[in-house]
């Protein structure tokens, strides 16, 4: 985590372009104001600006993205948000599982992170280059995780109603170059721990353009890049919020709800 406060540090004094994390501030900041409800006291954990959305509670407090323990203690906070941050962190559950705490009843909890798909033809791409090069790959882009991992995350850290949705968006770069350039300005370049040490040479770097060349352009000579922002929201518990009915406590049959017959397993239906 130290490496990757340092680069996103370093990318935020660069002032390069952060599209990607201004469109998934803009997205929290709808669905705030669809909720209609002014907060009163918000925390933003690593989000590189939230000035969309500040209006949305009377004050804030924030955090660099942490570890593990952000020391935010509990039911302190009516809000909760974070955009494109957590996907960094080595111990997510836990991390849910403290902002959960955090939060006030009927506290509300909104993020935004990479996961699913996100450069995977980067990531394909540098494995080749690598393997043709050195004979062998090293982990060069983090994994991310799926949006159904994701969901089960938010139930696992006890909020109430939690929902987990993506939204992708394929950029279409004119090379390389210029897509390394927008990962060094999100400051969201390689940070894993088991990253080779070695630099990437001339000849990597032109194995790593074949490659991505070759498997992910189009037509016209652009590159395809894959990011996928995964969407969390989730409810500190309260007893006013909607309960799920019980198993079994329906009084009417579906059959009789949609005017049809109901058949017996295994039965065709007439």
């Amino acid at each position: 985590m130290d490496a990757y406060r340092a680069r996103r540090a370093r990318a935020a004094v660069s002032g390069g372009d952060v599209f990607l994390a201004d469109a998934a501030v803009g997205v929290i900041a709808e669905r705030l104001a669809a909720v209609n409800r002014r907060f009163a006291l918000g925390i933003d954990i690593g989000s590189r600006s939230i000035a969309p959305f500040e209006a949305s509670a009377t004050a804030w407090a924030r955090l660099n993205v942490s570890d593990a323990d952000l020391g935010i203690g509990d039911a302190r906070f009516d809000l909760a948000t974070s955009v494109l941050a957590l996907h960094a962190v080595n111990d997510l559950p836990g991390v849910l599982v403290q902002v959960r705490r955090a939060l006030k009843p009927d506290g509300l909890f909104l993020a935004a992170l990479f996961g699913g798909e996100t450069l995977t033809e980067l990531r394909h791409a540098f494995t080749a280059a690598e393997a043709k090069v050195w004979g062998g790959a090293s982990p060069r882009v983090a994994p991310f995780a799926d949006v159904r991992d994701l969901g089960g995350l938010l139930q696992r850290a006890g909020f109430a109603l939690p929902v987990a949705d993506m939204e992708r968006t394929v950029v279409r770069y004119e090379n390389l170059s210029t897509l390394l350039a927008d990962l060094r300005a999100l400051g969201e370049t390689n940070v894993l721990s088991g990253r080779s040490p070695r630099f990437l040479s001339h000849q990597i770097l032109a194995a790593l353009t074949e490659e991505y060349t070759g498997r992910s352009s189009d037509s016209d000579g652009r590159l395809r890049a894959t990011f996928d922002i995964v969407y969390l929201t989730g409810w500190a518990p309260h007893e006013s919020q909607q309960k799920p009915s019980r198993p079994g406590s329906a009084k009417t049959r579906l059959a009789e709800a949609l005017g049809t017959t109901e058949q017996p397993a295994g039965d065709k239906a007439r």
